[in-house]
């Protein structure tokens, strides 16, 4: 049995995508099947194994667009054989900060989805490369 992992990407400018490759090599080095989707859909993601969705938030605690159609699609799914890991990157001098993440974990959990960890929200002003505190959390998460 392979073990799978989709990471799901919502991005506006480009660093979370950044950080869902480097995650989905951190999934690879771990023994995964890895797939990575910057246009996420549901119809191409199995609905068992484990997500990785690592978004950033957008205007005012928004999702981004490319992944706001896939959001709307797990209020109609039953996630009950996925296993996911939630990443957000946000702005802390915003009151909405990391709100595209927090959005995506509920979604999650109301379909059935297990969360795994802790979601790791990302400060950017902290984190300029938000790639290295990524891989660090996941590196851990996949040890434990």
């Amino acid at each position: 049995m392979t073990n799978t992992l989709s990471v799901i990407v919502g991005s506006v400018l480009g660093a979370s995508e950044y950080v869902g490759e480097a995650l989905e090599q951190v999934g690879k080095n771990a023994g995964f099947d890895t797939q990575i989707q910057f246009e996420p859909n549901i119809d191409t993601l199995p609905l068992k194994g484990t997500w990785l969705i690592c978004t950033s938030t957008h205007g005012a605690g928004d999702l981004p667009e490319n992944i706001q159609p896939f959001a709307e699609a797990l209020e109609n799914c039953d996630l009950s054989g996925i296993k996911a890991y939630v990443v957000g990157l946000g702005d802390s001098s915003y009151d909405t900060f990391c709100h595209g993440a927090i959005a995506m974990e509920r979604k999650l959990l109301k379909a059935g989805a297990t969360i795994l960890a802790e979601p790791l929200h990302i400060d950017v002003l902290n984190h300029p490369i938000p790639e290295d505190i990524a891989v660090d959390w996941f590196n851990k998460q996949l040890q434990n």
